[in-house]
């Protein structure tokens, strides 16, 4: 059967990744995934599936003991797995923000400590900018790291860490203003800092806390908390890139990565709800046969179609661009802008088409219903989108009188 949001232009290995991955996630993730959402419940099961496959190494290079694949193959990948269940998703797309900053940025000796384990999925990522008292607001960061003899001491609270518990390694961005004198700008004092810790929660090492999960709408079973930094003493060797100042860039570029991501979960998660749309259409009947066949249900089908193959494009380019080495600011931007919109649209619509079933828990509807939202808000919100993408149309179409 043709299914929509094909991609051209794959390799025979990216085919049979995919191919392999999606295999998995109609075997292993859908089967139990709103049972586990339910719940609450951290899919561990499907994350050793995960590790076997070896997707938590898909992007870090061969030479660190991962599959060197591009971003569009983890793109993809995402898409499948999301269509799935979002929530694990999220579980491997702080992991390769890490490693992509990492691999971008880290010393020498940073890769060659953590790349290996974190192929092998042995050391798990986690990423955090946000606090309590700001959101967009990068610049207003107030947590701070002090330099002392060959330490750091790290203090703040951070908020909205994904895989804040499972994690064992986290990149924290602190303001630091050794070596950038007062009145420095804000995005020129900030420093990444690599946070070693054991997985769970409370006290996971001295000066470090991380508080119980944050009880959430949607998005369940991956653990979404805050991080408390109170006289966190980090070695100097774990400043990522070695040097002070970076941070902001670092991030950034880490967050184009992360909005390909959600562009992709945006992808994967309409195109599940136009499955279960088209596919309930097709079953329930009203006024003598199934609603498929009513003029109205079928231009909402069109419709949902449309915007799911939409979505998928816009994600294909903005991923592609990244691999080709070039800036993609604005690819990422409009394909995270319009793929969570749309995701939100053709879920509604999804739902819309259940009519009352769509509000029992006993539908996977109802669950997709209640994820789709947190792609409006994650890696920035539409707002922050469209800043991004009006300066950068202004810097391409720059009047010249």
């Amino acid at each position: 059967m043709a299914r929509l949001a094909q991609t051209a232009g794959l390799t025979d290995v990216q085919q049979e990744i995919l191919a392999t991955v999606r295999d998995f996630v109609d075997k292993e993730i859908i089967p139990v995934a709103t049972q586990l959402e339910h719940k609450d419940e951290y899919p561990t099961q499907i994350v050793e599936g995960l590790k076997e496959l070896g997707l938590f190494g898909l992007m870090i290079p061969e030479e660190y003991g991962g599959l060197g694949e591009s971003l569009l193959t983890y793109a993809l990948c995402v898409e499948e797995i999301a269509r799935g269940w979002m929530s694990v998703s999220g579980i491997i797309n702080t992991h390769f923000i890490v490693a992509h900053m990492l691999k971008q940025h880290g010393t020498q000796e940073q890769k060659d400590t953590f790349l290996p384990r974190m192929a092998l999925g042995e050391v798990r990522g986690a990423f955090s900018m946000s606090e309590p008292a700001l959101g967009s607001d990068v610049s207003a960061i107030t947590s701070k790291g002090v330099k002392d003899g060959d330490e750091y001491v790290l203090n703040g609270q951070k908020m909205w860490l994904t895989n804040g518990g499972t994690s064992s390694l986290v990149a924290v961005l602190c303001r630091s203003d050794e070596g950038h004198p007062e009145g420095t700008a804000p995005h020129k004092s900030m420093t990444t800092f690599l946070v070693e810790k054991e997985p769970g929660f409370g006290e996971v090492r001295p000066g470090l806390t991380i508080p119980g999960k944050i009880d959430k709408m949607g998005y369940k079973g991956v653990d979404t908390t805050e991080l408390i930094m109170d006289g966190l003493r980090i070695p100097a060797n774990r400043v990522l890139g070695g040097v002070t100042g970076r941070g902001f860039y670092q991030m950034m570029d880490g967050v184009e990565v992360g909005r390909v991501n959600v562009a992709a979960r945006g992808c994967g998660v309409a195109q599940r709800a136009f499955e279960l749309g088209v596919s309930y259409a097709q079953q329930r009947q009203t006024f003598g046969k199934p609603i498929a066949q009513h003029q109205a249900i079928q231009f909402k089908l069109a419709e949902m179609a449309t915007k799911v193959e939409a979505a998928h494009a816009m994600m294909v380019n903005a991923a592609r661009k990244k691999d080709s080495g070039e800036r993609n600011d604005l690819e990422a931007g409009m394909a995270k802008y319009l793929a969570s919109e749309y995701c939100k649209e053709v879920v509604e619509d999804a739902f819309r088409i259940h009519g009352g079933y769509g509000f029992s828990k006993e539908y996977e509807i109802e669950r997709l219903y209640r994820e789709a939202p947190m792609l409006l808000i994650g890696e920035g919100t539409a707002e922050i989108q469209k800043m991004i993408i009006g300066r950068r149309l202004l810097e391409e179409y720059r009047f010249q009188g």
